[in-house]
C-alpha cells in the first residue's frame, strides 16, 4: 500500500479525506508537526474556510517552511479545495496574505457572470494537456464547494479548466506539486480515480 501522510492544518475534514485516500488504497498517516512532513513520502494538503484563517493555522503549527522543504525534494504533493490556494504565492480573501508560494500565481475571488457564489455542486474538469493524475478522470464531474479561484501566473501550470461564469483553473501542477480545487473525497467514483491516481505517484 503507498504510504501518504495527510497535513493537519486544522481547517479541514480529516477524517473524510482520510478514508477517501485509504479507499483509494493508500496507507494513510497524519502530520500535525514539522518531522512527521519530513518523514512523509507524498503529502496531502487539505482545508475549507478562508485563505488567511488557512494561512495562519499552518503558522501557528509551523508547518509552512516544513512544506517548503518537502516540496523542494521532488516528492509528491497534492493540495485539495483551500489546500489548492495555499499553494499560490498570495490570496486577497478579506486582506491580502503571503501563501507558501509552491506555484507563481494568486488567489481571487470567482467571477460567476451573475450565478450564485460559492460555486456549489457537480462540474466537469477539462484537461489542458495529459498528465497522470487525470488519467481516467478527465471530463468528469467533480464535488466543488469555493467562492475564490486561482491563477497561476504561468499558464502551463494549468492541468485542467472548469466552466461556471468564467473558466477557471480547477486542477493544476507544477513539477511534483498538483491542486485540486474540488473536493474528490465528496467526488465519488470519479474523486476515488484521482486520489488513486496520486497515491501512484512517486
Amino acid at each position: 500500500m503507498p504510504a501518504v501522510t495527510i497535513i493537519d492544518s486544522g481547517i479541514c475534514n480529516l477524517a473524510s479525506i482520510a478514508r477517501a485516500l485509504e479507499r483509494a488504497g493508500g496507507e494513510v498517516s497524519v502530520a500535525t508537526k514539522a518531522a512527521d512532513i519530513a518523514q512523509a513520502s507524498r503529502l496531502v494538503l487539505p482545508g475549507v474556510g478562508s485563505f488567511p484563517a488557512g494561512m495562519k493555522s499552518l503558522q501557528a503549527r509551523g508547518l509552512c517552511e516544513a512544506i517548503t522543504r518537502f516540496s523542494a525534494k521532488g516528492k509528491p504533493v497534492l493540495g485539495v479545495c483551500l489546500g489548492m490556494q495555499l499553494m499560490l504565492d498570495e490570496g486577497d480573501e478579506f486582506e491580502l496574505t503571503q501563501g507558501l508560494g509552491l506555484v507563481p500565481g494568486r488567489v481571487r475571488a470567482m467571477d460567476a457572470q451573475g450565478q450564485s457564489v460559492p460555486h456549489m455542486g457537480f462540474n466537469s474538469i477539462k484537461a489542458t494537456r495529459p498528465d497522470p493524475l487525470l488519467e481516467g478522470v478527465n471530463g468528469r464531474y467533480l464535488y466543488f464547494v469555493h467562492s475564490y479561484v486561482c491563477v497561476p501566473r504561468v499558464a502551463a501550470d494549468v492541468l485542467a479548466t472548469t466552466e461556471y461564469g468564467e473558466t477557471f483553473c480547477s486542477v493544476m501542477r507544477r513539477e511534483n506539486v498538483w491542486g485540486v480545487q474540488a473536493h474528490p473525497e465528496k467526488s465519488q467514483r470519479a474523486g476515488q480515480r484521482l486520489l488513486r491516481n496520486f497515491l501512484g505517484q512517486a
